[in-house]
């Protein structure tokens, strides 16, 4: 079991990290046809003054490119490396799917659906019991990292299950431009911080197989805020007061396809829209038909289909239905942020 003892030497995987010590081990996962063992890097920076243990997570699906950004310039940057406690970066956790460019393990299960896993299970099952086992216990905050699937790209966006008061505090302090509250869906690794009391937050902008920019800076200060809460930052790093608070969004809708066509999207993720507001055309291939896709009520434009091509029935954009107004204070500017992506 992970642990830091009384002389705040931490040990963790086989291995011992001494206070103000910075060292990479690695997580050896399984291996490849050719017997050539899969390791999964775990870089970890400590300061000599004791802290908190902070768990950075990214790339739990080996395709989203712009989670792993995010933390790959918290590292190169040096931002990692603490004036007190532990940060622990995982850039990419699903090696597999990194080198597939796949959300899934190759036995073709989600990793983030297989929590709290096996010792004897599948190869995504014994992954999950290994951190969970291994690494996770050692965590006292956990960020992990995420981007929208399947041509889907979500607004920089903190996912908060709903009376968690350590997350909401967090989501508050990390300031991503929305905080939806959500499910917490069975299996996740978001289930069993939850359930193992362990502080929370999973962080979704941008989608998978593609690196934006401005969620990468929006992911990358989040950190940077929490970390500067924890006074685990150094002052050379620390952000400027943001502008506006996060929006909480207590519920969303779906507007999905009425006909299947060429999408033509009008209007930017995370953009206001009111009631009636033309979003998109849907078009046949043969220039026959034109048919308008409106929004069915006011709200911000969480999310947005990004393929070329849809089916009637298709969810298009995701727009929220209500805020929360009782976390949106006086001085939050309910106008979000929008996102500079290919439409």
């Amino acid at each position: 079991m992970p642990h830091i003892d009384e002389q705040n030497v931490l040990h963790l995987l086989g291995e011992t990290i001494l206070p103000g010590e910075k060292k990479t081990i690695h997580f050896i996962s399984s291996a490849l046809y050719t017997n050539t063992e899969v390791n999964v890097p775990v870089i970890i920076s400590r300061a000599k003054k004791p802290g908190p243990t902070v768990l950075i997570t990214a790339g739990i699906h080996g395709d989203e490119l712009n989670a792993v950004e995010i933390v790959r310039q918290l590292i190169s940057k040096k931002m990692n490396h603490p004036r007190a406690g532990t940060i622990i970066c995982m850039p990419i956790v699903n090696i597999f799917g990194f080198l597939n460019m796949s959300r899934y393990f190759p036995d073709g299960r989600d990793l983030n659906r297989s929590f709290p896993g096996f010792k004897r299970g599948s190869l995504a099952s014994k992954f999950a019991y290994q951190f969970t086992h291994e690494i996770l216990p050692i965590a006292d905050l956990c960020l992990d990292f995420h981007s929208g699937g399947a041509k889907r790209f979500n607004a920089a966006q903190i996912r908060l299950t709903k009376g968690s008061k350590q997350s909401l505090k967090f989501a508050k302090i990390f300031n991503a431009p929305f905080t939806l509250y959500s499910k917490t869906l069975a299996k996740s690794l978001r289930s069993i911080c939850v359930n193992s009391g362990i502080p929370y937050l999973i962080f979704e902008g941008g989608m998978s197989g593609d690196n934006n920019k401005e969620i990468a800076t929006q992911g990358l200060h989040g950190i940077l805020r929490i970390l500067d809460h924890l006074d685990m930052l150094k002052p050379k790093f620390v952000l400027d007061e943001p502008e506006t608070n996060t929006i909480f969004i207590k519920t969303t809708s779906w507007v999905r396809a009425g006909y299947s066509g060429l999408i033509h999207n009008k209007i930017r993720v995370g953009q206001y829209v009111h009631k009636g507001a033309h979003i998109a055309s849907i078009t046949d291939p043969y220039g026959s038909f034109r048919r308008r896709v409106r929004a069915p009520h006011d709200g911000f434009i969480i999310n947005a289909n990004l393929a070329p091509i849809v089916f009637e029935g298709d969810a298009l954009f995701n727009i929220s239905k209500t805020l929360d107004h009782a976390k949106n204070d006086s001085e939050t500017k309910l106008q979000g942020k929008t996102y500079k992506v290919e439409l």
